[in-house]
């Protein structure tokens, strides 16, 4: 039926699924693809680490990067996947986890949504299975009441399963991939039948290592993964590369224009964070206090792209200090009684005195206020 008023047309999606997004980049890599496959993988692992990692196709193909970082980390990610141990992407907030658990999924499997998101209420239906209790109640336990999990789904399907924020599910629930992942099974003793997993299926697991003490993994599950720590970014012009691009993608799905000499603000941007985050600046001679918070590249990201929506929306579509001042100011001042005094502190130690950056220094004081 069609509503007047609303088009028939499906809605474009806000932010597509990696397969959606790049499928482009994995049609042309899998047709380039002459390297053996393991099972049910639709890309080899040479192709897997070059989607991720980028690179030119010899048909003269782009493939863009979607991590930039040490290329030893993504290879090493990519081989746990072919065997039979799990991978867990461990790393302070803000280090791609989730990225690349996608863009994982996405290349290796075709399917990057067979996801359980872990929080303090994950049940462990969410990881193992639930009941549809209408059947249920009326016709007792059967196949066609089990309501399958994401990591159900995977292993009978030889799929690539992922559970993010591992180490925000109860331990007890954390525990009942034990026997999925050692055993490669999962029992449902209401039927008295088990799943078994089938060659291509494997698991990829994020945590956030300032969660340790939340939930710490046991020693038992965690010997079940394979661990991959994603650093920060090495060097500022590393993380300016990734803010850039991230955040040109991210502008472009919400439709903002293209801000013409948006770089030099993004450094800016960068440097306040890594110097923060550091204790020093850039140059080494001053110490600094660090805030409370982490200060990550996703942050300095969101930074960016709302003072992209500012200058877009309420200015002449030059970024500049002003766009990004509030946002700064968010980001740094997390607890308003310590960290306000670390951001004064910062403000007129080094951005003060720094050439160049007077008009931060006065966007960021009038916001400050």
């Amino acid at each position: 039926m069609t509503v007047p008023g609303i088009s028939a047309e499906p809605p474009e999606a806000l932010r597509p699924h990696a397969e959606d997004a790049f499928a482009e980049e994995l049609k042309a890599l899998a047709a380039a693809d002459d390297r053996p496959r393991p099972a049910r993988w639709r890309l080899s692992p040479w192709a897997v680490a070059t989607y991720l990692l980028g690179g030119v196709l010899p048909d003269g193909s782009v493939i863009t990067p979607k991590y930039v970082g040490p290329r030893r980390i993504i290879e090493v990610a990519v081989t746990t996947l072919a065997t039979d141990r799990a991978l867990l992407l461990l790393g302070v907030p803000g280090t791609a986890k989730t990225w690349v658990s996608e863009h994982l999924a996405a290349a290796v499997s075709g399917d990057s949504t067979l996801l359980v998101q872990g929080t303090a209420g994950t049940a462990e239906e969410a990881v193992r299975y639930g009941w549809n209790y209408a059947r249920l109640l009326a016709h007792g336990p059967s196949r066609e009441a089990l309501v399958p999990s994401p990591v159900m789904r995977a292993m009978a399907e030889g799929m690539t399963a992922r559970v993010e924020e591992l180490t925000r599910i109860p331990a007890d629930v954390q525990d009942s991939l034990i026997t999925v992942l050692s055993e490669k099974t999962l029992p449902i003793p209401e039927l008295g039948e088990e799943v078994q997993a089938v060659r291509g299926f494997n698991l990829i697991a994020t945590a956030n290592d300032r969660d340790r003490g939340v939930n710490e993994l046991s020693s038992a599950l965690r010997r079940r993964f394979n661990t991959v720590v994603l650093p920060l970014p090495g060097t500022p012009e590393q993380e300016v590369e990734i803010v850039a691009r991230r955040v040109d993608q991210i502008g472009r799905s919400l439709e903002l224009p293209p801000a013409p000499d948006a770089v030099a603000e993004i450094r800016r941007v960068v440097t306040v964070f890594r110097e923060l985050r550091e204790g020093v600046t850039a140059d080494g001679r001053t110490k600094l206090k660090s805030p409370s918070g982490t200060l990550s590249t996703a942050e300095a990201i969101s930074v960016i792209t709302g003072g992209l929506a500012l200058a877009a929306h309420f200015g002449d579509g030059v970024l500049r200090a002003g766009d990004v001042a509030a946002g700064i100011l968010g980001a740094v001042v997390r607890d308003p009684a310590a960290d306000r005094t670390v951001w004064q502190e910062y403000l007129e130690t080094v951005v003060r005195e720094r050439d160049g950056w007077q008009d931060f220094y006065r966007a960021c004081r009038e916001v400050s206020r």
